[in-house]
């Protein structure tokens, strides 16, 4: 291990390289004395560039603002070192990759599937599924089952989705128009922005007014692929 520099204060982070104790390979960047050129590119606190200096007098002069030389670009020749407050920088940077790993939501598409002469009653059924699948945050693929001499009325089929996309808008919206394919007619609903992101907070334990009290967070239905009627 390099000596510490005398103007340099103590390092803030517990950073050890894969050399120190045969440990994997550390993802982050190195820090103050854990940097090992001679120069580097000095970038001030603002971003504002500073030059290529010694790296001792790098360290005094992150010492003098009680800031941390980082180093942000090590294949750089000579490598790029910034003056930030490392502790900050790595908490704000949790915070992003959480965000982020909210906002990466898997997209899930159910199923529902209808003759294009449903009894009113199954209709109704099927339609409440729907509603609650968009409600969860999920999109939904409504199949018209087409059968024999049923092919030859494939007004039947749009009037019917039709329909059901008018009754559930308040829900969702066509994200694919109704169209053909083969002996069945397809077409995708998919929620309103409000209405996922109201489920994700459900999911995650959460409303808008904070935290779901615990024993009330909303559990799942199992997955329903209705094809009968």
């Amino acid at each position: 291990m390099r000596a510490a520099h005398p103007g340099a204060f103590p390092l803030r982070s517990a950073h050890q390289t894969s050399t120190d104790r045969g440990g994997h390979i550390s993802v982050e960047p190195r820090v103050n004395e854990q940097i090992r050129a001679r120069e580097v590119r000095l970038v001030g606190p603002e971003g504002e560039q500073v030059g290529i200096v010694p790296l001792e007098r790098a360290l005094q002069l992150a010492a003098d603002v009680d800031l941390d030389l980082v180093e942000v670009a090590p294949m750089a020749r000579p490598p790029v070192c910034k003056l930030m407050d490392f502790g900050k920088f790595k908490y704000e940077s949790a915070l992003k990759a959480r965000e982020a790993r909210r906002n990466q939501q898997q997209t899930v598409i159910k199923e529902m599937k209808l003759r294009p002469k449903i009894d009113p009653h199954d209709y109704e059924t099927k339609k409440g599924h729907v509603m609650r699948f968009l409600k969860q945050g999920d999109k939904v693929k409504v199949t018209i089952m087409f059968r024999g001499r049923e092919q030859s009325r494939p007004e039947l089929g749009f009037r019917l989705l039709r329909k059901l996309s008018e009754e559930i808008s308040e829900l969702g919206f066509v994200e694919a128009s109704a169209k053909q394919d083969g002996r069945n007619m397809i077409m995708v609903l998919a929620p309103h922005r409000n209405v996922k992101a109201a489920a994700v907070a459900t999911r995650e334990g959460r409303t808008e007014d904070g935290p779901v009290p615990e024993g009330e967070a909303a559990v799942l239905p199992e997955v329903v692929t209705a094809d009968q009627g």
